[in-house]
């Protein structure tokens, strides 16, 4: 290979640091959006705490979980394949646009999230240095 994700470390190593990383930016992100939204629906006391912790835990859940079905995807498409390219960002991206998507039934939702997850692992990818 051409010394790529995957080549020292297993994929399923590469699963959980991405669950770590990004479900916590899902936790950071739900405790951002939580009080706003509380705000929006006028809750206040125990409500309010409730939502909050539920906020937070959801965002931290559905991000690590993308996070996790995306990686381990994209560095199994790797070992397979043998190469380090946009494909293997492609078919991640998929594979776990497809597996959080399939609950909402908006594909044009699926489709979009897709699209912008490979582009964002594209562009990070292509901007690393050497």
């Amino acid at each position: 290979m051409e010394g790529g994700i995957g080549d020292e470390v297993s994929c399923s190593t590469i699963a959980v640091d991405a669950v770590l990383r990004i479900g916590t930016a899902g936790v950071i992100w739900g405790s951002c959006s939580g009080p706003y939204e509380a705000n929006k629906l006028g809750l206040s006391g125990v409500a309010r705490a409730s939502f909050l912790a539920k906020s937070v835990g959801r965002h931290g859940c559905q991000w690590g979980l993308f996070a996790a079905i995306f990686s381990f995807t994209r560095c199994g498409v790797q070992r397979y394949r043998g190469h380090n390219d946009w494909v293997n960002a492609l078919v991640g991206g998929a594979v776990a646009g497809a597996a959080i998507g399939a609950g909402t039934r908006n594909w044009k939702q699926v489709a979009g999230v897709t699209g912008l997850v490979c582009a964002l692992c594209h562009a990070a990818e292509d901007s690393r240095s050497l």
